[in-house]
């Protein structure tokens, strides 16, 4: 035995994917996988392999370098959450069909709940809609297991594997060894054949059915020589239940029958939920009187079976369709379906504890002294009618500032200013529209949208809110800063108003996100220039994120309670956590627990001036 360390579950799967000798790893980030590729990265630099590890602008430029790379005959990985799937979904679903040479895993880690995303789609229905195998791990240690195999699966049968962990298996933690060494890669030699690598009609009506016929192959392999993960935990004589369970469902159930000392319901664990080991599952459940399917988060297993009437689940509303399944949901499933009432909890204690702690609830906030709080509040106070559209990641909490209107998607803060733009050309009006996306979503998808209006003449302006880092995800590099995963491993840097004017947009000007004064009177002339000539003006707003921890001036702040007229402005089109209001008073105040000393509220942010630079030896 090696040695052992307590590993996340992106980390156990990082490892395991320098010890498959994988020679291209792409990514970009997205919780819950976002630890991913920098955990391939480390694990490569100690090992000294010599895997090529990258962020790609965004998912379908990672997942195109990747299967390019499978081309030539390398090892190759790309990793995304399930939303860049959809980003991904192109090439995926072309690249489904090929005959690949080297081996291509595809890492999509879902979000059932979801905790950190616009949806909790469920990537192996995108699976099952690509035919593409698909393994579903129902813990770290076996995420790990399954990246060799599925390289194996890939090469054996020339097709993208999908490894699909969840939130639970990505950022919980278990034992597993410590990887000490990696395979060797093949060499790498591109054969040209332009029938096998493009996807032209005549090819993919043949490749279609060769496709079909492998994944019956895969199919019939998963019911005979997969066993590892596919497997049966019998119950000691008769089951009351038989329990088919799919990734972390599996893991839960298994904990809470060992808790409750039951032996009594038998459960069959289903690693490959696509193809689905169809034979093995309809034998399972016509071996128990009652059954039921427990999957996250959509009715994969249960839509691949022929007959589900016997078998419980998502299809007859006995399992909910929407939200985790939390332990104490699949408590309360199991136990109702052994004819047993699951017990309360008890939360007495905790609600004491809350109430003698007077904890209040707080709304998800930008971190104090977020460059990002001061930029919403420019945008809005120089043109409080404007519509203002917003993106996905940490600016969209400035819905908390009433700064944000509607957040889509990824680069959706252009493209739905562009759709506003149109509804009201079409109607004779003209209204002010101010968007604002980040740094890192510039670069991912803002730009073809950019292009589109300038191209289209859009009038609005789009603030590009620069913190230096991809922030919500952890702070990796983007293009815009030219880091890369790698030790002494360095990109080149693409200056965000550079890359605006590459697209045509003839009003570009960058100010610093504090100076919220400067920032009011730049928002008021780019819209001015962007309705005069109709066209997008671009507005850099940039200050680096405080999680980069760069020293800048402490500037105390303190609230004159004489000034103060409860009028709550600083508190719903502020919203900075420092800052408190005391109901009873009608009196805002400063919270010292998270007041950073910015300074940035004592700029203005009060009409009535109640909040104020502290003097030298004054006291908050």
């Amino acid at each position: 035995m090696g040695k052992k360390a307590l590993l996340l579950g992106n980390e156990a799967i990082a490892q395991a994917v320098v010890a498959a000798g994988c020679q291209v790893a792409t990514a970009y980030p997205g919780t819950p996988s976002s630890e991913v590729l920098p955990a391939i990265a480390a694990c490569a630099d100690r090992l000294g392999a010599p895997t090529v590890v990258e962020w790609g602008a965004n998912e379908k430029v990672a997942f195109e370098a990747a299967i390019a790379a499978s081309f030539a005959g390398a090892r190759a990985c790309a990793v995304m959450k399930q939303v860049g799937l959809n980003v991904a979904a192109d090439p995926f679903m072309s690249g489904a069909l090929f005959q690949l040479k080297g081996g291509m895993l595809l890492i999509s880690a879902d979000d059932p709940g979801p905790h950190s995303s616009q949806t909790e789609q469920d990537s192996r229905f995108f699976a099952m809609f690509a035919k593409v195998p698909c393994l579903d791990p129902s813990d770290p240690a076996e995420a790990a297991a399954m990246v060799k195999d599925a390289y194996t699966l890939s090469e054996k049968h020339g097709v993208i594997v999908m490894l699909r962990p969840t939130t639970r298996v990505s950022h919980s933690r278990q034992t597993v060894e410590v990887v000490e060494g990696f395979e060797l890669g093949t060499p790498v030699k591109f054969e040209k054949d332009a029938e096998r690598w493009s996807p032209l009609p005549a090819t993919v009506r043949r490749a279609h059915p060769h496709h079909n016929t492998r994944i019956t192959r895969i199919q019939k392999e998963f019911e005979v020589d997969w066993g590892r993960y596919n497997r049966e935990r019998p119950a000691k004589g008769k089951a009351a239940l038989g329990v088919v369970a799919g990734g972390v469902a599996f893991s839960i159930l298994c904990d809470l029958l060992d808790e409750w000392g039951r032996d009594d319901v038998a459960v069959l664990k289903v690693g490959t939920p696509y193809p689905l080991p169809s034979a093995l599952v309809e034998d399972f459940i016509a071996r128990h009187e009652k059954a039921l399917i427990l999957e996250e988060i959509y009715p994969v297993i249960e839509m691949q079976l022929l007959n589900r009437a016997k078998a419980d689940g998502r299809w007859n509303g006995v399992v909910p369709s929407a939200g985790e399944l939390l332990p104490e949901v699949i408590e309360r499933i199991v136990l109702s379906r052994l004819g047993e009432t699951p017990s309360e909890p008890d939360v007495s204690e905790l609600s004491a504890a809350v109430e003698e702690l007077k904890l209040t609830p707080r709304k998800p906030q930008l971190c104090a002294g977020c460059p990002h709080r001061a930029s919403f509040f420019a945008i809005r106070r120089a043109i409080p009618k404007a519509i203002n559209p917003s993106d996905i990641g940490c600016y969209s909490l400035g819905v908390n500032q009433k700064a944000v209107d509607t957040a889509l998607c990824m680069g959706g803060a252009v493209t739905v200013s562009s759709g506003f733009y149109m509804a009201h050309k079409a109607t004779g009006q003209t209204h002010p529209i101010v968007a604002a996306l980040g740094d890192s979503t510039f670069f991912h998808m803002g730009l073809p949208g950019l292009l589109s209006a300038v191209y289209n003449k859009h009038a609005f302006v789009l603030c590009v809110l620069d913190n230096s880092l991809t922030a919500m995800t952890g702070g990796q590099p983007h293009p815009g800063l030219g880091g890369k995963p790698r030790k002494n491993d360095k990109g080149t840097a693409v200056p965000i108003e550079a890359a605006a004017r590459g697209c045509g947009v003839s009003f570009v000007e960058a100010v610093d996100a504090y100076s919220m004064g400067a920032g009011a009177e730049a928002v008021k002339r780019a819209w001015e220039h962007a309705k005069t000539h109709s066209t997008p003006a671009v507005l850099v707003f940039r200050h680096p994120c405080m999680l980069l921890r760069v020293p800048q001036e402490k500037i105390p702040v303190t609230v004159l309670e004489d000034k103060c007229i409860g009028c709550r402005y600083c508190i719903d089109y502020f919203a900075c956590p420092g800052l408190v209001f005391d109901e009873e008073k009608r009196k805002t105040s400063l919270d010292i627990r998270f007041c950073v000393s910015c300074g940035i509220c004592a700029a203005g942010v009060c009409p009535h001036g109640a909040i104020a630079a502290q003097k030298e030896g004054e006291s908050a």
